[in-house]
């Protein structure tokens, strides 16, 4: 179940919502007037979070590039890669 906290909580309980994200790694969700606002998470969550978007945006080019037949056989691109690092 999502943590939800009023604003006034980022001024008042900062503290409190900081050891929250940090010890269990999830975003706590900031209201406004009663209305969804923000989500607060700690730097670390925050980069796991872009990195496997990242991660999925490169497989599904990936997907995309063997839909359209845009592939080479894996030991051509490793020698590739090996001939590269020889250089």
């Amino acid at each position: 179940m999502p943590t939800i906290r009023p604003s006034s909580d980022l001024r008042n309980k900062y503290n409190e919502i900081s050891e929250f994200c940090h010890k269990y790694s999830e975003p706590v969700y900031i209201t406004k007037n009663g209305q969804g606002d923000l989500a607060v998470m700690s730097i670390e969550t925050f980069e796991k979070l872009v990195g496997k978007y990242e991660l999925y945006k490169l497989l599904d080019e990936g997907m995309e590039e063997m839909k359209l037949n845009k592939t080479r056989p894996f030991r051509d691109a490793l020698n590739d890669i090996q001939k590269g690092l020889s250089e």
